[in-house]
């Protein structure tokens, strides 16, 4: 197993930045990568000296005209690119291995540039990071994004009293023990962390940030095309989204504007999804189905009428704030969304900026579409959902409380 091209710098000269290394075990060449990491480190980079080590999908990085042009966009930030091969089979021993050759590599990088914060993003890249605190003593940002181990239970990858759950369970504790700050998505999980027996009486220093997105690109069109009736819906449909009800309530939707479409923006699961829109009886000529990368994404929400994330309302889920809330919300697009997600109902339905089903029945889901059809008649509602989306999702407010975290740690 080899790893990829590794783009490595010089040690840094006296009077520098501070230097940070980030650690993501998702990819900068996927969507996730580009904006949830690197439009961070882009407002960030001015004040700090990154190293950005992450784990790239061997079918992304045989795609060269991507990898050039993330490649370029990092150089013009003067962030520095590691990238690792991101192994998937078989699960464990591959995550191993990965764990393996990424502290590996973190390390060097840490020694060699003499790192001073090293930023994880999740489980698997604060295993590495700690590694890093342990051996050079830089200080450790748990960035936790959700309950992992409990995610892969709920997900069904996982059985709750499997040794592999209760591993990673006991790798939480010394993670959430040891960091020298804690970061989560939402107000729901910190409230339920702080529950946890091994943290009563300890002063953890944690900070609640929820998903953002780029403001400056994902916002309303200047002006919007005719367009038909639009249920759109961005992302992965496996494991615990919840696609079927997303085409329940769609099916519903026909009833009173027939000539309505689905926009389904996803890169890897097309048969599937043609499959389950088949397998509720929704016509094939009502779906399109796109493949688009991160940047042509605020184009296609602009042609949305509502934007859908309805997820399994499981334990793990608290600790959800979805990318695509965001990304609809700052397009002025409002969501039809689910209870039991991290905090997304009070978003819908307190700020009514869009809808939330509570138990997926039929009453609850006709219900659903009444109230989405009488908000939907509120002409102020693409502006509640902008000015919503400025107030809880905007990036520079999400850049702005990392700056302090890192500030905080370097004092």
């Amino acid at each position: 197993m080899s790893t990829a091209r590794t783009m490595d710098h010089a040690a840094p000269r006296s009077g520098e930045r501070p230097a940070v290394l980030y650690i993501s075990y998702d990819g900068m060449l996927e969507p996730l990568g580009q904006s949830q990491v690197i439009a961070y480190l882009e407002g960030l980079a001015d004040r700090y000296r990154f190293h950005l080590l992450s784990f790239e999908k061997p079918a992304d990085w045989a795609d060269t005209t991507r990898r050039a042009h993330v490649a370029e966009r990092l150089r013009r930030a003067g962030i520095h690119w590691h990238p690792l091969t991101y192994h998937k089979a078989p699960s464990v021993p591959a995550t191993l291995f990965d764990i393996a050759q990424g502290t590996a590599r973190a390390l060097a990088i840490a020694v060699r540039h003499r790192v001073r914060i090293v930023h994880a993003r999740s489980y698997v890249a604060a295993l590495m990071a700690r590694a890093v605190k342990r051996t050079t003593g830089a200080k450790l940002l748990f960035d936790m994004r959700g309950l992992w181990a409990d995610e892969r239970v709920d997900g069904g990858l996982w059985p709750r009293e499997g040794r592999v759950y209760r591993t990673v369970k006991a790798l939480e504790e010394g993670l959430l023990t040891h960091a020298d700050h804690v970061v989560t998505l939402t107000d729901a999980s910190a409230d339920e962390i702080a529950t946890f027996p091994y943290l009563r009486g300890r002063d953890v220093a944690m900070s609640i940030i929820p998903t953002c997105a780029d403001l400056d690109r994902f916002r309303p069109p200047t002006s919007r095309a005719p367009e038909p009736w639009t249920l759109g819906y961005l992302g992965s449909v496996g494991t615990w989204y919840l696609f079927d009800e997303v085409l329940e309530c769609f099916r519903l939707i026909l009833e009173r504007r027939p000539d309505a479409r689905l926009l389904v923006v996803n890169r890897h699961e097309h048969d599937f999804i043609r499959a389950r829109v088949a397998a509720l009886g929704i016509a094939p000529e009502r779906l399109e189905l796109v493949a688009a990368d991160h940047a042509q994404v605020p184009a296609l929400i602009a042609g949305m009428t509502v934007g859908a994330a309805i997820i399994k309302p499981v334990y793990s889920k608290i600790a959800s704030a979805p990318t695509k809330l965001a990304e609809y919300l700052g397009c002025g697009v409002p969501c039809l969304g689910n209870a039991g997600v991290g905090d997304m109902e009070a978003v819908l339905e307190g700020e009514r900026t869009g809808v939330a089903l509570t138990d997926f029945s039929p009453a609850d889901r006709a219900g659903a579409v009444d109230r989405l059809f009488t908000l939907l008649n509120d002409p102020a509602l693409a502006s509640r959902c902008r000015d919503t989306a400025e107030r809880l999702f905007s990036l520079d407010a999400g850049v702005a409380a990392y700056a302090r975290i890192y500030e905080e740690l370097l004092a």
